[in-house]
């Protein structure tokens, strides 16, 4: 049975949705309450000479909770998870340099690495007083995320894996191009192909696929992504990523031993159809916490689109029972 005060969060969280809590044999009618807690604000910060914007939400003084998103999105992907939790946690969401409605210095000038993308992001947690906090981390927000944590792993309070890799088996037949061709030589024509992926056909399908009911997915998801997309200069930061993205992979064994020696309280999520993500790279996080809980949902890699009340539910009760 779901401990009270979680049954409450859960009751203002979702409208008239119908939940059957375990180990019961009624259901939980769920309704909204709207308090200034739950509202999320959207502010902006200046984080070594960028401006970083960034949603909020929740009660200061209740546990801290930080999302880091994923590609192509931006922190626009967490806007229904924000309200859904604020009235258990402090939730903070970033944009990184490049994404969403965050600063977007040239690339010409500016690296855009995932190195520097997690200091900015470690800069920014310590200016808005986050260095104690559970971490979602799904996609582009594990191999953020996993740097500041291994520079600083009493930071870390708990942890959410969504759909993002640390593991060899976990990459689809998608990486290919990018692994057999782009990382080891950058050219024009390595290059030429991936500019696929940042196309409103493409950014459309990433959250489409593998998602058994597609009319669950906002299209205010892609439309967004392309939008900030067509900046001048936003699909070469985003090719800059990409190149980059390898450099996540010799760091993989890091992170994991950080997973193994430290075994953080974890519960993962993976869409089970995620067009980048394999099933067995979310099964590969067990070698290292056999502890951990897996739900391993019908979805894809942005599974807060449509399993987001299943999400909320099992976050809570993991915390309350795990983690408070």
């Amino acid at each position: 049975m779901l401990p009270f005060a979680t049954r409450g969060l859960l009751l203002r969280a979702f409208p008239s949705r119908l939940l059957r809590r375990p180990g019961g044999a009624f259901p939980i009618t769920l309704a909204m309450t709207n308090t200034p807690q739950t509202q999320t604000s959207f502010r902006t910060a200046q984080v070594q000479g960028l401006k970083i914007f960034y949603r909020e939400a929740g009660a200061p003084e209740a546990p801290k909770l930080v999302l880091l998103h994923g590609f192509p999105a931006s922190s626009h992907q967490y806007r229904n998870l924000i309200p859904a939790l604020a009235g258990r946690f402090h939730v903070i969401a970033p944009d990184y340099p490049g994404f969403g409605y965050s600063e977007m210095p040239d690339p010409a000038r500016y690296p855009y690495t995932f190195d520097r993308t997690a200091e900015v992001v470690e800069e920014f947690l310590k200016q808005v007083g986050f260095t104690r906090f559970g971490a979602f981390l799904q996609d582009y927000g594990g191999p953020v995320g996993f740097r500041i944590l291994t520079r600083h792993p009493d930071w870390l309070e708990w942890l959410v894996i969504q759909n993002t890799n640390a593991y060899e088996e976990g990459f689809t037949k998608v990486w290919d191009g990018l692994r057999g061709a782009y990382w080891k030589h950058r050219t024009p024509e390595t290059e030429k192909p991936l500019e696929a992926f940042l196309q409103e056909e493409t950014v459309k399908s990433v959250y489409a696929h593998g998602h058994p009911r597609p009319e669950l997915i906002s299209p205010d998801n892609w439309t967004m992504d392309v939008h900030f997309l067509d900046r001048p200069g936003a699909r070469r930061v985003q090719l800059d990523f990409f190149y980059d993205y390898r450099t996540n992979v010799d760091l993989y064994p890091k992170w994991q031993a950080f997973l193994r020696e430290r075994r953080p309280k974890t519960v993962i999520f993976w869409g089970q159809d995620d067009i980048f993500f394999t099933r067995e790279g979310g099964e590969a996080y067990l070698r290292d916490l056999p502890q951990a809980e897996l739900h391993r949902l019908d979805s894809g890699h942005f599974a807060v689109e449509d399993s987001l009340p299943h999400i909320v539910e099992k976050m809570l009760s993991f915390y309350e029972r795990e983690v408070r």
